[in-house]
């Protein structure tokens, strides 16, 4: 008798193969091989364990992410972040085109909040080339950077909601949005990935729409944040499924190397607009909010605590501003000499850097890109274990990453 087959595996229309043997290959074939003793760890299963695939769509993620959940039971024993869905190359890209054309290649990365992704390869061959930027371009970046926090925390808490299965929230959160990214479209041009900064400045001085629309949004927004956060501040299912969940502790968030909102949720009050003070932030008055409780909770309140700071920050930029160019005086192409500089700044998520190398060409010789969602997604591991796998969303979408700078 022949054996029919369906391409590398037996047919259930063969009599003689039965379902468990096409379960039990299916199920051999989809374990990899552990290359690791981590795989090898991960991919051993005892008694009463199963492995789940959660993506790669997406899992309480702004991108596509694969989770595969080790499970006894509904409670989570392991996870593992796969990565590599995204991969574009993009520090690859920047180092075959001039400085000026590798600032746009960076806007996809981090696109909730696209400014802080220009920012840091900016002031970084700003180093290079010793270009002194003029005062009101560094108060132009310093608005327009800290609106795109605004904008970037009102989604994060809109999207916190909707992995938790609350939908009302994200659409308040687009309203918020989509009022700041008209703004900045009003200077920019764009709604998503701007590509208004330059090396020596700004793309363009503000315009009388950009200054009306802010007026009129800066009028009501502290009445309309406090709103939104009522919505979800009161919320008793939110607060109990977020309350107590990866409870990421001081000196692992130290360890782990967790920056921004995450570690000052911690209870750490480490912001690089004070640690390692860059553009005109020294001369701003504003807070560093903290929380002791590190929990996602925690997480989520404290960018609603950022959002209040970021408005006092808008609000003193406007009435100190100072009159003058936006934009150094430069040759269109730049040849930094030899050498090599790094630039972070304080983004919604946290340290975003910036390492180039320049060999006195038009081009940088390396250029590498430190991403805060690539080291946030290592804590995965750490703080969902122990959980159930409904409280692995409020746990994975507390820590906020952007998957666009993960697989850059």
């Amino acid at each position: 008798m022949t054996t029919q087959t369906h391409g590398p595996h037996p047919s259930l229309d063969d009599p003689s193969i039965s379902v468990e043997d096409v379960v039990r290959e299916s199920i051999v074939d989809a374990v990899p091989v552990a290359r690791t003793e981590r795989e090898a760890e991960f991919y051993t299963l005892r008694d009463g364990e199963l492995l789940l695939n959660m993506g790669p769509q997406h899992p309480s993620t702004h991108g596509v992410l694969r989770i595969v959940l080790k499970l006894d039971g509904e409670r989570v024993v392991d996870i593992d972040p796969v990565l590599g869905y995204l991969h574009r190359g993009v520090e690859k890209l920047c180092e075959n085109a001039d400085w000026h054309q590798a600032i746009c290649y960076t806007d996809p990365l981090e696109y909730v909040a696209s400014l802080f992704c220009e920012w840091a390869p900016v002031v970084a061959f700003e180093k290079l080339a010793d270009v002194t930027v003029p005062r009101r371009a560094e108060y132009i970046r310093v608005l327009t950077g800290e609106l795109n926090r605004i904008s970037s925390h009102a989604l994060y808490m809109g999207w916190f909601a909707l992995d938790l299965g609350g939908l009302t929230p994200i659409l308040w959160s687009f309203i918020e949005r989509d009022e700041i990214v008209e703004m900045l479209a009003a200077i920019t041009g764009q709604k998503l990935l701007f590509n208004y900064f330059r090396i020596g400045g700004v793309n363009g001085d503000i315009s009388h729409e950009f200054m009306s629309r802010l007026g009129d949004w800066m009028s009501r927004a502290g009445a309309q944040i406090e709103a939104n956060q009522g919505l979800l501040n009161e919320n008793e299912i939110l607060v109990r499924r977020a309350r107590g969940m990866g409870v990421l502790d001081r000196e692992t968030a130290l360890r782990m190397a967790v920056t921004g909102p995450n570690i000052r949720a911690s209870g750490v009050p480490f912001d690089i607009r004070r640690a390692h003070p860059y553009s005109v932030y020294p001369e701003l008055e504003f807070d560093v909010p903290t929380r002791q409780e590190g929990d996602s909770l925690a997480r989520y309140l404290l960018r609603g605590d950022e959002i209040k700071q970021s408005l006092r920050i808008i609000d003193q930029v406007l009435h100190e501003m100072p009159d003058g160019p936006v934009m150094a005086t430069l040759p269109r192409l730049i040849r930094p000499r030899p050498g090599r500089a790094w630039a972070a700044v304080e983004g919604p998520r946290g340290m975003y850097g910036t390492y180039a190398i320049s060999d006195g060409t038009d081009q940088p010789f390396r250029m590498r890109i430190h991403d805060p969602s690539f080291v946030h997604l290592q804590l995965v591991s750490l703080l969902t274990p122990g959980n159930l796998i409904a409280d692995t969303m409020a746990i994975m979408a507390s820590l906020d990453p952007v998957m666009g700078g993960v697989d850059k």
